[in-house]
């Protein structure tokens, strides 16, 4: 009887580590992720290479609300 519990016992925890250390395929990482891993010396080396400058940030304009969004707004 104990040697049917431990093989049970056994046989799940097999299955359950291979579950684990199983190799998980077609995971990729995001954009973003990949971006903020990238080594600095690749950055700064292709930056020196682009002439053009960026164009500063446009200035925001309040945007005036109509009276439907105004309605809208007190609805909700």
């Amino acid at each position: 009887m104990a040697d049917l519990v431990k093989e049970l016992i056994s046989g799940v925890v097999d299955s359950v580590l291979k579950e684990i250390l199983k190799k998980t395929t077609g995971r990729l990482t995001t954009k973003r992720s990949r971006s903020k891993t990238r080594a600095t010396a690749t950055t700064t080396a292709s930056r020196k290479t682009t002439s053009a400058k960026r164009k500063p940030a446009r200035k925001q304009v309040s945007k005036r609300r109509t009276a439907a969004g105004r309605s809208r707004q007190r609805r909700s």
